[in-house]
């Protein structure tokens, strides 16, 4: 994870300096051992990521994984992208639940590239990577050629 991207998105979601620079503190200024054989070794700085374990490291990944619906939401907003309409007034194009995505929209090829440019978009600014090969594409009511 990229911790600008992480001060960044805290910064929009309206977090005040002095909670920001707790969290940088806690998250970006630390450095971590490990154990060898019962033996710790020595300390080295942690470059990017969340420690696992932290108390705070759910809550902030929560946080920039909301920066993917955003990234899909402005999609739509600029026409690129069509979610899932379920009724005149209700339409949906994303679920998250922790570290699981599932990105809900209308089977056409310009959704299938907008889903891929959002998707490489995010990898770039986050510093987290997708891993496509546990991801799938499935199909509901639509031909066989297409997926």
């Amino acid at each position: 994870m990229n911790w600008s991207f992480l001060l960044y998105i805290s910064k929009r979601y309206g977090f005040r300096a002095r909670w920001i620079r707790w969290m940088e503190a806690c998250v970006c200024h630390c450095s971590l051992s490990v154990l060898v054989n019962s033996s710790r070794k020595k300390d080295f700085p942690m470059g990017k990521g969340l420690r696992q374990g932290d108390p705070l490291s759910p809550f902030l990944f929560t946080l920039v994984a909301e920066g993917l619906e955003k990234l899909l939401s402005k999609a739509i907003t600029c026409g690129l992208y069509k979610g899932f309409r379920l009724s005149n007034s209700v339409e949906f194009h994303m679920l998250q639940f922790a570290d699981d995505t599932i990105i809900i929209g209308e089977g056409s090829w310009s959704n299938l590239w907008s889903i891929k440019a959002v998707l490489r978009g995010f990898e770039l600014v986050s510093g987290l990577n997708i891993n496509f090969s546990k991801s799938c594409l499935v199909g509901i009511n639509l031909r066989q050629r297409f997926m």
